[in-house]
């Protein structure tokens, strides 16, 4: 019997990649599909298809042929309104239609736990109330509703909604954590660190996606929480960067008001990479439930928030030297430190 074939979407971001050599380990045909290069030690064991999610075409294509698709593909928040709309929307339709029309087993779709917006309880269940903050939230709450007409048509659509993952090619923002924790600083904190803030590795992740993709349609055709279940306070898991770092730095917690409002100047000056839904949260709770993913697809995480973070930040150290000099929008590359690389010198 051949492989399967499954073809991710965004196949050359973080997830994807991660998600890419995940299902190589196991002897699936993959192809990816990617507005961006894939330069990967993996690429000759890949068909490569660079095109956007947005071009019907590409993505009719792409999805010919294959048994089944993940669709990691997304304008994260940096992106403009435009580009978020129109990718995280309308190109999500496409890739709903496009495997509609070519019969595939199943589409996977990885929204995000934006899509409660920010809660007034925790821990949040798939069932609460759904409310985007910003373009990109409102963009995930409409893709998942997307995903419930293409169900209704008979399309099996497994929507798996991540916490913040982190692990191997993992920047973004987590990258002003790592690089201040290389350079021996202590690391400003909103608030006083004590809430709780829930992450995710994003092998874990692989796994859950991997269920979805193998267990019976009728059992994985539905919604899943997916987030660690072993984390402490945010100040507590953070800490342990720097421990691991090794100069004797700690986190430092600052008033979250007058920090709040120091960070939507610095958003509207674009002096600052953090967006609205990062520091309007960071000093809050912010957990799910996974019950529903350990009852229903039996998914079990083996990291806890320090794990991931410090096997993130491991990773970061071996390949500095790759991506040193770059910056951009992508969990990929580092994100600019605008202003805040001055504020670094003050830790």
């Amino acid at each position: 019997m051949s492989a399967k074939r499954v073809l991710v979407t965004g196949g050359a971001g973080f997830l994807g990649i991660n998600l890419v050599r995940y299902l190589l380990q196991r002897g699936y045909a993959v192809t990816s599909l990617d507005i961006a290069p894939f330069d990967y030690p993996e690429k000759d064991r890949v068909t490569i298809i660079t095109g956007d999610i947005r071009d019907v075409a590409a993505v009719d294509n792409a999805v010919s042929g294959v048994d089944l698709v993940i669709h990691t593909a997304a304008a994260l928040p940096l992106y403009s309104p435009e580009d978020i709309y129109t990718t995280d929307i309308d190109g999500l339709r496409n890739v709903l239609q496009a495997s509609f029309n070519h019969k595939v087993e199943r589409c996977i779709h990885i929204s995000s736990t934006a899509v409660y917006g920010i809660p007034d309880h925790h821990p949040l269940r798939e069932d609460d109330r759904l409310d985007g903050v910003g373009p990109y939230g409102e963009a995930k709450v409409e893709a998942e509703s997307i995903c419930q007409q293409f169900r209704e048509k008979g399309l099996c659509v497994p929507i798996i909604r991540p916490k913040s993952f982190i692990g191997p090619e993992r920047l973004g923002v987590f990258a002003l954590l790592y690089d201040w924790a290389k350079d021996g600083k202590g690391f400003p904190m909103l608030g006083s660190g004590k809430n709780r803030y829930q992450l995710l590795d994003v092998e874990d992740l692989c796994a859950a996606i991997y269920l979805a993709a193998t267990l019976e349609p009728e059992k994985v055709n539905d919604t899943f929480n997916i987030g660690a279940t072993d984390f402490t306070t945010m100040r507590e898991d953070y800490q342990a960067v720097l421990d691991y770092a090794g100069h004797g730095k700690r986190i430092v917690p600052l008033p979250a008001a007058p920090a709040i409002w120091t960070l939507r100047l610095l958003e509207k000056l674009n002096l600052s990479p953090l967006y609205k839904w990062v520091y309007e949260t960071a000093s809050k709770d912010s957990f799910v439930s996974v019950e529903k993913a350990q009852q229903i697809l039996g998914w079990q995480p083996t990291f806890s928030n320090k794990e991931a973070l410090v096997r993130n930040y491991v990773w970061y150290i071996e390949n500095l030297h790759t991506f040193e000099k770059q910056s951009g929008v992508s969990h990929r590359v580092p994100w600019g430190q605008g202003i805040l690389k001055l504020a670094k010198l003050f830790f």
